[in-house]
């Protein structure tokens, strides 16, 4: 019986994946110890910085979902999220929590959306292209202080890495074609529609608060568990890939285009452990001898590219979805292209060079966390931003919307006058 040929590149994937993972099985199996190091330190990684920050958004999400929140959040913050990106409103809740909590907890909101039908697939696409971000404390704390010693550099890489994502999701505005109509600008009062919106959502949900909070824990517990299994094997496999030499054929080819874009080859092994697992490749960038701008352009290359670790979650928590990864890793391949080139251009400005007000302003505010300890000061304190910067977004969106009525009314006006 002939094979079609349909079935032949399938076939061969099938052979490819196979060989693969029976290769890693046998170098885990040469290299325990390594491999037992590399997963222990994976797990240090998420219990220390990762399930702090990451627990109590999931929670909040649920809940807030459940509630009503988001379904009455999303009327208010229609007109901003239209004009910007082309999503609904409640595009914005998975916006914030992206920039205040970090990845892969936008990309766990968006699966939520889309399952729940509150937008479209391809709206759910470009929503993974704007709203995928680290969080500020990563950025100010945990590199610029705690890696390059200097606070004044995490302005320079906040705005570089959080323009890049606002660049990337307004070109991701015309990507696609919208599945459904957009719906006609409804009419009455934009509060009053929204309270209305929270009072269907919450009725239509039905759980009673015991059954929604616990919901919320043992979903947002899964999540977490499952992101922790991610960062330990990936931890695990670079180490492996870079013990058996794979790591080293795919270094001579990133050497010459290094030479050829004028960085110093010595940044490599960063840039390829990055590609892994972001906080890998940051760890090691910061080499002395190496030109501060040029570790500054590479790790801003990573937080935007965000690290296969991460792909792999963004995936993960998609399952039961039917929106589709190559959009989003184009979008991320961008970001990291457009952040470390802002990078260049802010640095080349001067920014970076000496200290800034904002960030002697928000170094009290660091070491509170570290006082009050590493796990609920963090928690707390992304919490806290990640209101000021929910409200913020709302504010806009209500400023957009009132000047677009009155506008609408004074035009009218003037017509009917005529």
């Amino acid at each position: 019986m002939s094979t079609s040929p349909a079935r032949l590149p399938k076939r061969f994937s099938t052979m490819l994946l196979a060989t693969a993972v029976v290769c890693l099985t046998m170098a885990l199996v040469f290299y325990p110890e390594d491999g037992y190091k590399a997963g222990l330190a994976g797990m240090k990684l998420f219990w220390q910085s990762v399930f702090p920050s990451l627990l109590p958004f999931l929670i909040l999400a649920e809940l807030l979902l459940g509630v009503g929140v988001v379904h009455a959040a999303g009327v208010l913050l229609e007109p901003l999220m239209r004009l910007l990106f082309r999503v609904p409103g409640v595009g914005a809740f998975a916006v914030s929590m992206g920039v205040a909590a970090g990845y892969p907890v936008n990309a766990v909101v968006t699966s939520k959306f889309r399952k729940n039908k509150l937008v479209t697939r391809v709206e759910a696409e470009r929503l993974l292209a704007c709203s995928t971000a680290a969080d500020p404390l990563f950025l100010c704390g945990a590199i610029a202080i705690g890696l390059f010693h200097s606070p004044q550099l995490g302005l320079l890489l906040a705005i570089a890495h959080y323009l890049a994502a606002l660049l990337v999701g307004i070109a991701f505005r015309f990507y696609g074609t919208d599945q459904t109509p957009i719906p006609a600008k409804p009419k009455g009062n934009i509060l009053r529609r929204a309270f209305a919106e929270l009072g269907r959502a919450r009725q239509a949900d039905g759980r009673p608060l015991g059954k929604l909070l616990g919901d919320a824990v043992n979903d947002s517990i899964k999540t977490s568990l499952m992101i922790l299994g991610f960062i330990m094997f990936f931890a695990v496999l670079f180490k492996i890939l870079t013990n058996v030499g794979f790591l080293g054929l795919l270094a001579a080819p990133l050497e010459g285009l290094f030479q050829l874009l004028g960085l110093d080859v010595g940044l490599v092994p960063a840039l390829l452990a990055g590609l892994f697992e972001v906080d890998l490749g940051i760890a090691i960038s910061a080499l002395p001898q190496v030109p501060l701008i040029q570790s500054l352009i590479v790790v801003s290359f990573l937080v935007g590219w965000a690290g296969l670790s991460v792909h792999a979650q963004t995936a993960a928590v998609l399952i039961g979805t039917d929106v589709r990864m190559k959009p989003y890793m184009i979008a991320r391949l961008l970001h990291a292209l457009l952040a470390g080139v802002l990078t260049l251009v802010f640095w080349k400005m001067g920014w970076g060079h000496q200290a800034v007000s904002v960030m002697a302003n928000f170094l009290p505010v660091l070491s509170t966390v570290n006082d009050s300890g590493p796990h609920w000061g963090l928690s707390l304190l992304l919490v806290k931003n990640w209101f000021l910067v929910f409200g913020g977004v709302v504010a806009l969106s209500l400023v957009i919307h009132f000047f677009r009525s009155a506008r609408f009314v004074a035009w009218n006006a003037k017509s009917n006058s005529r």
